[in-house]
């Protein structure tokens, strides 16, 4: 137990100290944070940095000027300077304000407003980077009007509302798919699910292969066994894979959480609460069973560029989820899409599509994960087999006629 500790303390520390390693565990999270920070700091103050980054040594007036044809505008909200939006009696006198430069621009609202929503926006220049963004300030005056002056309807009127979905039949949910976060929030979730299953079970097939072709292995067998060496390294990789899921995914829910008003991210497009539970259980579960493929075949060959040719065979199951991710997503509750998400060797992947949707029958995730849980049983003995010492300390190439056999104890 002490050299199965020790394996693992050697593995997790080498792992999750690597410079690689540390850069995508934060990198990862902190491109969309920073991105969603932006549109965030953009929207409040638009003008403001675009006025920095383009012209700086402009000075522009901030004061502007509306000619209220159809006498909407009774009063302005407390909160807006007085000498921002200046009242004009009529065109003349504001194109003459705006000659003289006592304002930027302004803003003509005809009598038919309510019929059309036009207003028509006169200015001495043509700078869509800031004149679109000033116009929401007539924007909110109208709006505050238009509400009759009550400053605390208007103020609820901005604030964001917050629903308690309750979802009485997933099965039917219709879904918008006219909104492109329909099938790219799912699709982003399943390729990251996917990117840290297989490096986490790389990790594996690297560990191993790296040190029979060093001969390290050699070293190792004189003062361990073959099923300290496979159990300590099994469980260290897969703690820091599940900590690089962990960190990635609570990161992408507090991203959606905190920047769900910037984005506007549609209701029935936020992801499930439970989807971070269900993914660490079938990135365990998967971790289990591909990681100990991976581990068998670090194991029969005798270098890594065989190890990384021959893993192409075993993660064929993996990758055909993301080959069909398209039709999972348009039809999560389809025949086809629930027999790949059940099935044990694409079940990992499949499911986490399905889930990220929000539409899935709680029995067939729970399925899911038992009949995966047997197969992780039958994978993890059957290659506890395979580290064997005359295993570990030959190689040949690779074959899968004899990984299968092997597999089966039957070498």
């Amino acid at each position: 137990m002490n050299r199965t500790w020790t394996v693992f303390k050697y593995e997790l520390i080498n792992t999750i100290a690597r410079r690689s390693f540390i850069l995508t565990l934060i990198l990862v999270p902190l491109v969309p944070a920073l991105i969603v920070g932006m549109i965030s700091i953009l929207g409040d103050h638009q003008t403001q940095a675009i006025q920095e980054l383009f012209i700086p040594d402009a000075k522009i007036s901030n004061n502007e000027g509306y000619v209220d044809q159809a006498g909407l505008i009774q009063s302005l909200p407390e909160w807006l300077p007085q000498d921002r939006l200046v009242s004009y009696p009529d065109e003349d006198s504001a194109r003459l304000a705006l000659n003289e430069g006592k304002i930027s621009a302004f803003y003509i609202i005809p009598e038919n407003y309510i019929e059309t929503g036009d207003v028509r926006y006169i200015r001495t220049d043509f700078n869509p980077l800031t004149g679109f963004e000033q116009s929401e300030t007539l924007n909110q005056v109208m709006r505050f009007n238009l509400l009759g002056g009550e400053g605390e309807l208007y103020q609820k009127y901005q604030r964001t509302m917050t629903f308690e979905f309750i979802n009485l039949k997933p099965e039917v949910l219709e879904r918008d798919q006219e909104n492109h976060l329909t099938f790219y929030l799912p699709y982003g979730v399943t390729l990251l699910f996917y990117m840290i299953v297989l490096t986490a079970s790389s990790l594996m097939l690297n560990s191993v292969s790296k040190e029979k072709e060093n001969r390290v292995v050699e070293v190792l067998m004189s003062s361990l066994t073959p099923t300290q060496l496979f159990t300590g390294k099994i469980i260290a990789l897969g703690i820091a894979g599940l900590l690089q899921l962990v960190v990635w995914f609570g990161s992408g829910f507090i991203i959606m959480r905190l920047g769900g008003t910037t984005i506007n991210f549609p209701a029935h497009m936020q992801l499930p609460p439970s989807l971070l539970l269900w993914s660490i259980l079938f990135f365990i579960l998967g971790y289990g069973v591909y990681g100990g493929l991976m581990a068998g075949i670090g194991a029969m060959v005798p270098n890594l560029r065989e190890a990384s040719q021959a893993s192409s065979v075993v993660i064929i199951p993996a990758i055909i989820p993301m080959l069909m991710i398209g039709s999972t997503i348009n039809n999560p509750n389809g025949m086809l899409a629930i027999v790949i998400s059940i099935f044990p060797l694409t079940a990992p992947v499949a499911m986490i599509t399905r889930i990220s949707t929000g539409i899935i029958s709680i029995w067939q995730p729970i399925l899911a994960a038992f009949l995966l849980l047997g197969t992780v049983i039958l994978v993890i003995r059957s290659v506890a087999g395979l580290f064997r010492s005359q295993i570990l300390l030959t190689g040949q190439k690779f074959n899968i006629i004899i990984f299968l056999k092997a597999l089966l104890g039957k070498v």
